[in-house]
């Protein structure tokens, strides 16, 4: 069934002349006779097979794997998402320093520009103080 759902959040674009509703229809009943009203709407199945106990059904029902394959899958996906997320620190980190050398440049010619300001009106004090004397 979430194959079925997967299915429709990609098929469900515009224009196509099938309404959201007939589509969600035919999603989670499986039928595509659904969709005209010939069955039940939100009718869900059962599976027709059993799992052995123990065994756990990840990709689809021809896919088990034993607890090794398991615990191997996720080291595997623990490996990969520390690696994804190293990339993601380190990425993190250079646009850090990058803002950081924008900050400090900006904080430089604000600087600069203060320091002339200052200039302009120690030179503007000295011109209206002299010329009320």
């Amino acid at each position: 069934m979430l194959a079925s759902l997967e299915q429709f959040m990609l098929s469900s674009g515009r224009g196509t002349g099938e309404s959201c509703v007939q589509k969600l229809i035919m999603a989670v009943t499986g039928d595509e006779t659904a969709a005209t009203g010939d069955m039940p709407a939100y009718q869900l199945r059962t599976p027709t097979t059993a799992l052995p106990q123990g065994v756990v059904m990840t990709a689809s029902p021809g896919t088990l794997h034993s607890p090794q394959q398991l615990a191997e899958e996720a080291t595997r996906k623990r490996e990969l998402r520390l690696m994804k997320n190293r990339e993601a620190a380190k990425e993190c980190r250079r646009r850090k320093k990058e803002y950081i050398k924008c900050l400090e440049s900006r904080v430089a010619v604000l600087e600069l520009q203060n320091k002339k300001l200052i200039e302009e009106l120690e030179t503007l004090k000295d011109i209206c103080s002299s010329e009320t004397d």
